[in-house]
């Protein structure tokens, strides 16, 4: 059977359908898994080894995209996040059964429409859309591998071995991520990141490195002028996001927004400290990883100043206490 799944917004959203994939090829061996992202998750999608092949749609003519999707021959497909867009395009491809969520107008163009009111927050995204799979095999194994991206000791190795070179480092990463993409409800200032820097370098125990997307130059450099005389190492990844995962999973510690690095991170299986709004839609119970949840140390940030404050104590303490507990 030839399973269609898919997911073509941002990453972060991206890997909250990978336990799916992951799942249905553990089902069954000799399910052809097909994905169809967006430009950006192409790489790591290929770089899965629980996905077969992969469709991206680049935004071209609707037709295009069905046309891409009918040569894929799915006997079924399962959308995880649904818009007239890619219904349309499978229906034009003649997929046998669709399924998706009942929670748009397009619904109308599947053959299985599934309430979930995700709304409610009754679970995590994965979590809904590992319901979603239950459709079409109630009887699926929906725990996730641990970690869930897998790369070979070899290839981690060397690519953390010439991060280490380039800036000679010596001692266990802590790292930072404080951009956002856009794609977080909360967050830190970066004065305030500065501040958990600088409580990290302190230590002399760990390193701190601070993260940044290709279009963050401005955000490195604002924070470069900010930790002068601070060791603090700023790395632009600018390799691709598989290289970048590789990297990401030799580090200790990543601290972050709920973004998509943060996402990315946890598959990986790196222990994450991750900042969510206060509110039930943004909050960690939608938005959890999908990693081991011993892993995980969320925090929700009020929008009320004086409770902010009080987190951001907290969060300083906990961070100083988990990266010097961190042995190389």
């Amino acid at each position: 059977m030839t399973v269609l799944v898919v997911r073509t917004d941002k990453l972060g959203d991206f890997i909250t359908a990978l336990p799916v994939c992951s799942a249905l090829k553990r089902h069954d061996p000799s399910y052809r898994i097909v994905v169809c992202v967006a430009p950006l998750n192409r790489e790591l999608a290929q770089a899965c080894d629980f996905i077969d092949e992969v469709v991206v749609d680049d935004g071209g003519p609707l037709l295009a995209l069905a046309s891409k999707l009918r040569q894929a021959k799915a006997d079924v497909s399962l959308t995880l996040f649904s818009n007239t867009r890619v219904a349309l395009a499978q229906f034009f491809a003649r997929i046998p059964r669709r399924i998706a969520p009942a929670t748009k107008l397009a619904q109308v163009f599947y053959t299985d429409r599934v309430a979930q009111r995700r709304s409610r927050v009754e679970m995590a995204e994965y979590e809904y859309n590992l319901a979603l799979a239950r459709i079409l095999i109630p009887e699926l194994d929906t725990s996730v591998r641990q970690p869930l991206l897998r790369f070979s000791s070899e290839a981690v190795g060397e690519t953390y071995r010439r991060f280490r070179e380039k800036y000679g480092i010596s001692k266990p990463v802590v790292a930072f991520h404080p951009g956002f993409g856009g794609s977080s409800d909360a967050n830190w200032t970066l004065d305030e990141y500065v501040e958990l820097i600088r409580e990290v370098a302190a230590l002399r125990t760990v390193q701190a490195v601070v993260t940044f997307g290709p279009d963050e130059g401005g955000l490195r450099a604002e924070a470069a002028q900010k930790l002068k005389g601070v060791d603090a190492v700023l790395h632009t990844s600018g390799d691709g996001l598989v290289a970048f995962a590789r990297l990401l999973a030799s580090f200790r510690l990543f601290v972050s927004t709920s973004t998509g690095t943060y996402h990315l991170a946890a598959a990986v299986g790196t222990p994450t400290m991750t900042f969510f709004a206060d509110t039930l839609f943004a909050s960690v119970k939608r938005w959890k990883a999908v990693s081991d949840e011993a892993l995980q140390h969320p925090y929700m940030l009020p929008s009320d100043e004086r409770k902010r404050r009080e987190m951001f104590a907290r969060v300083k303490n906990d961070l100083r206490a988990t990266a010097a507990g961190i042995s190389s």
